[in-house]
């Protein structure tokens, strides 16, 4: 895993491109299907597992 920060940060954006922004009014969480949360959540945790593995990578570094 790569450990620079311009990568990490282009990794996630890239995972979380696609997902509503929760800043922002009216994102529509409510309205949300249960298949759509359980996309969320994946996305969510896979980007977690990244920034988990860049720390990792720092620590043994």
């Amino acid at each position: 895993m790569s450990t620079d920060p311009e990568q990490i940060r282009a990794r996630i954006a890239e995972l979380l491109a696609d997902l509503p922004d929760p800043a922002q009014e009216g994102s529509g969480f409510a309205g949300l299907t249960d298949d759509a949360v359980e996309l969320l959540a994946a996305r969510l945790e896979e980007a977690h597992d990244v920034l988990v593995q860049a720390l990792e990578s720092v620590e043994k570094g």
